[in-house]
């Protein structure tokens, strides 16, 4: 079973409607308020649809309303089967304080097919689809993969940015790269978009590395598998209790470095739309009785392409 253009346009609509849902939160202090307008919206116009979906990457347990929770059943039961990982809003720092980079993100698979990733850490290394899967590896040193890198695509080592998370768990790294006087991109927040930067050579990075969310690994994966980039993520497991829940969701290898052909597998729909202004598109502007969005989406290993769209403010 295909996923359809039809379904495409309809997830486009709902990252697009989440995102309005924001606009009053932005500047206004309220992260809280701002995620729980986009999750509502989100959680509604995913039932309309004609599919049997299950959340396997959500914002929470089933107690935590009103995040749209990891097993929770969408769609009205028609349709395929199908996997879902939600994002409602990445970043609500930066929804709050009206910061550049917020955006709402919205994955789809066929059932089976998106990996079930537990709430920890992930170690995470993406590049773009102009190098081969051997060339960058969670194993290797930072010097390694930076050498390797600089050797397959012809690159000099003191061209080559590569963007990570600013956290002081990174200092290592960090240190790392500026001995090789690598350019580094730093971002506060929002590693699922820091990922997609490596798509094309316009957003001028060539690694993505460091250590985010696991659930926000998976929704990265889903667009970059659809564009033939690389991306290698790892488990980090801080407490017994992350390894019992990862346990009981069938997670034997604790240790296991998994390819993005074992995260996401057969066919996805990745779609983001901004909330606030970002490296990939424009935030929501409202211009008289209208709200124009913008929103980044990928399908069937096609580009990473940006739709303008306009609202009518009901």
């Amino acid at each position: 079973m295909k996923l359809s253009k039809e379904l495409l346009n309809s997830l486009i609509s709902i990252t697009s409607n989440s995102a309005i849902a924001c606009y009053p939160f932005i500047g206004k202090n309220e992260k809280i308020l701002a995620d729980k307008a986009a999750t509502d919206i989100m959680r509604c116009e995913l039932n309309k649809l004609d599919i049997k979906g299950e959340v396997v990457i959500g914002e929470g347990e089933l107690d935590e309303a009103p995040m749209l929770f990891i097993g929770e059943q969408l769609g009205n039961g028609n349709g395929p089967e199908i996997d879902i990982a939600v994002d409602p809003v990445e970043g609500t720092n930066f929804v709050a304080k009206n910061l550049p980079g917020a955006m709402t993100v919205l994955a789809i698979a066929e059932k089976g097919n998106l990996f079930n990733a537990p709430e920890t850490y992930m170690d995470k290394i993406a590049s773009g689809s102009h190098i081969s899967n051997d060339v960058l590896d969670l194993d290797n040193t930072v010097e390694k993969n930076i050498k390797n890198y600089s050797d397959a695509s012809n690159k000099k080592i003191e061209e080559i940015t590569v963007c990570l998370l600013n956290r002081p768990r990174h200092n290592k790294i960090i240190d790392e790269l500026n001995r090789l006087k690598v350019n580094i991109k730093y971002i506060s927040d929002g590693d699922v978009s820091g990922a997609l930067l490596v798509t094309n050579k316009k957003y001028g990075v060539d690694i993505f590395m460091g250590i985010g969310g696991g659930p926000e690994g998976v929704i990265a994966a889903a667009a970059l598998k659809t564009l033939n980039c690389q991306f290698q993520g790892r488990f980090l497991f801080k407490s017994d209790k992350e390894i019992n829940r990862a346990q009981k969701m069938g997670i034997k290898d604790l240790n296991k470095k998994y390819e993005i052909n074992e995260i996401v597998k057969g066919e996805s729909i990745f779609c983001a739309t901004a909330i606030t202004t970002c490296d990939l598109m424009n935030g929501i502007v409202r211009k008289n009785d209208k709200f124009i969005t913008e929103t980044i989406f990928t399908h069937d290993k096609t580009s990473l392409d940006l739709i303008k769209k306009e609202f009518t403010i009901t």
